[in-house]
C-alpha cells in the first residue's frame, strides 16, 4: 500500500494503526516517535514489553517521542540528547528517502549509547538524511535504562531492555517494507552502551533472525557478564538504601526515587566498596541470553564491523593529567593486570591517567580479543582504530569518546559537532567514513580498500588519510591479553 495524505505529511500504515510523518526539503521523510510496545506504566512497569493497542485515526508522528532517560550525564555533554518527558517511551524514528513499499532499501537500526542508564534516540547526531541520501532507511530505538531496564529482579523478566530492543527489531521486520525498507536487509548498529547492545544482540538467539549484519562502535558490555554478578548488583541495592529489589517494591516509586536509588549504586558504599562499571546492563541470564558475550561472539557468523577511538576516556587537557605511578599501578591491578603487564603498561603510556588504563580494559582489549577470536574461525570481521584527533578546547590532540559518530552519520553540521570535534572537521574523512558504512549495510563488506581481519590483521585507521595498518595494537594484545 502507497502512502496517502498530503504530500508534505504523508500517511503509512503500520500493523497497529497509521501513521503521519513530515516530508523534508531534501526529499526524505521522518516518521518520529512511533510507540513499537505499550508505556512501561503500572503494571506493566517491569514487565516484557507489550504490542501497543491499535488505533484507527493517523497518529502523529511529527514529533520526537519521551525518552526513557530522565537524568542525562551531567559530566559528559559531546552528544546532544534530550530528556523528553512521557510515558510512551518504547518509541522509535524512521528516516526514509523512498516510501514505496517495492523499493526494497537496506535499513539501519541504531541504538544509542548512555552506559545503559542515559541517552536518548532523539539526538541531531542520529538523523538520517546522509543514510537516506545514499539509499539506506535509518530506525533509530528508545528503550528502558538503569533499574527498570536491567537490574535483576526475582519477580519481574531478565534483561526487560534486551527484549525492548527485540520488540522494536520485530517492529522492523513487520512494517519497515511500508516505509521503503527490505526486513531481510536490516544492520544493527550502536555506540558504546549501544554498541555493546549490538553485541549482546548477537549473543542472544531469539534476536539473530531479525537482522543480517552489525556495526559496534566503541562497544562496551557488562564485566563480568554473569547471573551471579547482576544478582549481586540487587542484593547491594537493598543492603544500601533498605528498598527491596523487587518489582513490587519499585513499582509504586517515583522515577526521581528511583534515579535516587540508582545513584546509590553508582558511588561507593559506606566502606568504599563499589560495584563493577556498567552494574545495570545486559548479562548472561541463561534463558534469553544463554552465553556472556565473549564466549558467544566469536562463533556468531553475522558480518560484524567494530571498532573504538584511539583515546576513548582520556582525560581532557588540563584536567589532571598524569596520575601518580602508584594510584596508576593500583588502578591497572584492580582491572586484571599483573605486576609485568602493569610495568608494561606504564612504559609504553607515559604521563599516563586512568582515563587511558580504562580505555585499553573497557574497549581495546575486548575489542581485540573478540576479534582475534572470530579471525581463527573465519568469522566476517573488519577492525578499525579512529585516530582523528579534534580542535576543540580541551580535547586537543584527543580521539576521544563519540567523536567518530557525526563522520559516520555525515553530520559534521549538526547541533554541537562544532563545540565537540572543533571547527571544520575534514570532510573527506565523514565521505570514507560514511561510505564504509553504507557499502557495508548494503553489500556486507566496506569496500575493497578494508580488508578483513583475519587478512593479517588488518586494522583501519582513520585519519585525514585512511590506511589500512597490519597489526598495529600487537602491544594491546601484549598487555592485556597476554
Amino acid at each position: 500500500m502507497t502512502s496517502t495524505g498530503p504530500q508534505d505529511h504523508p500517511v503509512v500504515p503500520t500493523t497497529r494503526g497509521p501513521v503521519r510523518g513530515e516530508r523534508r526539503a531534501d526529499g526524505s521523510t521522518r516518521f518520529l516517535g512511533i510507540p513499537y510496545a505499550q508505556p512501561p506504566v503500572g503494571e506493566l512497569r517491569f514487565a516484557a514489553p507489550v504490542a501497543p493497542r491499535p488505533w484507527t485515526e493517523a497518529l502523529d508522528a511529527t514529533a520526537y517521542g519521551p525518552t526513557a532517560q530522565r537524568r542525562p550525564f551531567a559530566e559528559v555533554t559531546t552528544i546532544p540528547e534530550p530528556t523528553i518527558p512521557g510515558e510512551s517511551v518504547l518509541n522509535l524514528n524512521v528516516f526514509t528517502p523512498d516510501l514505496a513499499p517495492a523499493a526494497g532499501l537496506p535499513v539501519l537500526v541504531w541504538i544509542h549509547g548512555g552506559g545503559f542508564v542515559a541517552g536518548c534516540s532523539a539526538s541531531p547526531w542520529y538523523d538520517g538524511a546522509a543514510f537516506n541520501r545514499d539509499g539506506v532507511i535509518v530506525v533509530s530505538i528508545g528503550y528502558r535504562l538503569g533499574i527498570e531496564g536491567f537490574l535483576h529482579l526475582p519477580d519481574a523478566p531478565d534483561n526487560r531492555g534486551v527484549r525492548d530492543w527485540i520488540a522494536a527489531l520485530e517492529w522492523v521486520r513487520d512494517n519497515i517494507a511500508s516505509f521503503g525498507g527490505d526486513p531481510a536487509k536490516v544492520t544493527v548498529a550502536g555506540q558504546s552502551a549501544g554498541g555493546g547492545a549490538v553485541q549482546t544482540l548477537l549473543a542472544t538467539p531469539s534476536a539473530r533472525a531479525l537482522f543480517r549484519a552489525a556495526i559496534s562502535v566503541s562497544g562496551a558490555v557488562m564485566r563480568p557478564q554473569d547471573r551471579a554478578t547482576a544478582e549481586a548488583v540487587g542484593r547491594t541495592l537493598t543492603a544500601r538504601t533498605g528498598v527491596p529489589a523487587t518489582a513490587a517494591a519499585l513499582r509504586v516509586l517515583t522515577d526521581e526515587r528511583l534515579l535516587d536509588l540508582q545513584d546509590a549504586l553508582s558511588e561507593a558504599g559506606p566502606d568504599g566498596d563499589t560495584l563493577p562499571m556498567l552494574s545495570l546492563a545486559p548479562f548472561a541470564d541463561g534463558e534469553l541470553i544463554p552465553l556472556p558475550v565473549p564466549e558467544a561472539l566469536p562463533d556468531a557468523e553475522v558480518p560484524l564491523l567494530l571498532g573504538f577511538t584511539a583515546h576513548e576516556f582520556a582525560a581532557p587537557d588540563g584536567d589532571g593529567g598524569a596520575e601518580p605511578e602508584d594510584e596508576l599501578r593500583g588502578l591497572l591491578g584492580a582491572l586484571g593486570l599483573d605486576e609485568r603487564g602493569a610495568a608494561r603498561f606504564l612504559a609504553e603510556h607515559p604521563g599516563a591517567n586512568g582515563g587511558d588504563a580504562i580505555t585499553d580494559w573497557l574497549f581495546r582489549a575486548p575489542a581485540l580479543a573478540l576479534t582475534d577470536a572470530r579471525a581463527e574461525r573465519r568469522r566476517p570481521t573488519w577492525l578499525y582504530q579512529f585516530d582523528w584527533t579534534g580542535t576543540a578546547p580541551g580535547r586537543t590532540g584527543q580521539a576521544y569518546h563519540c567523536i567518530d559518530l557525526p563522520f559516520a552519520f555525515d553530520l559534521l553540521d549538526a547541533e554541537g559537532v562544532e563545540a565537540a570535534l572543533g571547527a571544520e572537521p575534514p570532510q573527506s574523512l565523514a565521505d570514507a567514513v560514511h561510505g564504509a558504512w553504507v557499502s557495508f549495510i548494503r553489500d556486507l563488506d566496506p569496500g575493497a580498500t578494508w580488508p578483513p581481519y583475519r587478512q593479517g590483521r588488518a586494522t583501519m585507521r582513520w585519519t585525514v588519510e585512511p590506511r589500512v595498518d597490519h597489526d598495529p595494537l600487537r602491544t594491546v594484545r601484549d598487555i592485556w591479553l597476554a
